[in-house]
């Protein structure tokens, strides 16, 4: 098999219940899985893990022009060298006992400017997305798929990703929205293990606010 079969969309894997599996929907669903699990366990290591997936979902998404997905894998890629860095190279008042940054909530301003950003980027994103085909035509021959669905994940997943860098406790209730969503949306597209994926990022979003929960209030103990 070359690589750019594996890279294929069409290319597959196995077949489990009648569903056809392609490698890059299985391997990009592995380490993207395991990047946000140990995210929720908040491990440093689940930014490199999830740079593997970023790649693999980036040709993916293309493939099922699924387009604010595919900006969107981007735009992890990005931040995920970034994630990587602040968590291991915080300010000193910000570092905890592995000299790593501490789990911490958001200022109220903060949020409003996360919310703004979600509004903003939905409507013009969509609008882009709505287009891209026409702008684009040889890059994107064929239309987005649900465009204003897709802008919106895709708009919040930025600014929750970006409460995640921070390591701000409320990155999860927008991982939750965002995951009700991708339930719904990838099994409209027919990846059903992506969608069954998202059913895992789900419970995964509820069990990353106990846990960072608890450890912020080990914090307040200690002081």
């Amino acid at each position: 098999m070359t690589i750019q079969n594996f890279f294929g969309v069409d290319t597959i894997f196995f077949t489990l219940l009648n569903y056809p599996m392609s490698y890059i929907e299985f391997f990009g669903t592995i380490f993207t899985g395991w990047s946000v699990y140990l995210s929720a366990k908040n491990k440093v290591i689940s930014w490199p893990v999830g740079l593997v997936g970023v790649v693999l979902y980036g040709f993916l998404f293309y493939q099922i022009q699924l387009y604010s997905d595919l900006f969107e894998q981007l735009y992890y890629l990005l931040t995920g060298f970034w994630g990587w860095w602040v968590w291991t190279h915080p300010a000193a008042k910000e570092r905890d006992t592995n000299s790593e940054l501490v789990i911490s909530r958001t200022s109220r301003n903060f949020n409003l400017i996360g919310l703004a950003s979600i509004v903003i980027l939905t409507f013009s994103l969509s609008s882009f997305m709505s287009n891209i085909h026409l702008i684009f035509p040889v890059l994107f021959p064929v239309a987005a798929s649900f465009p204003f669905m897709d802008a919106f994940t895709t708009a919040a997943s930025f600014v929750a990703n970006v409460y995640l860098v921070k390591r701000k406790i409320e990155n999860w209730y927008l991982w939750i929205i965002v995951d009700i969503i991708g339930v719904f949306l990838y099994y409209q597209k027919g990846v059903i293990f992506l969608a069954l994926l998202y059913v895992f990022f789900l419970i995964n979003a509820f069990k990353g606010v106990y846990d960072w929960s608890k450890t912020l209030k080990g914090y307040a103990k200690k002081v």
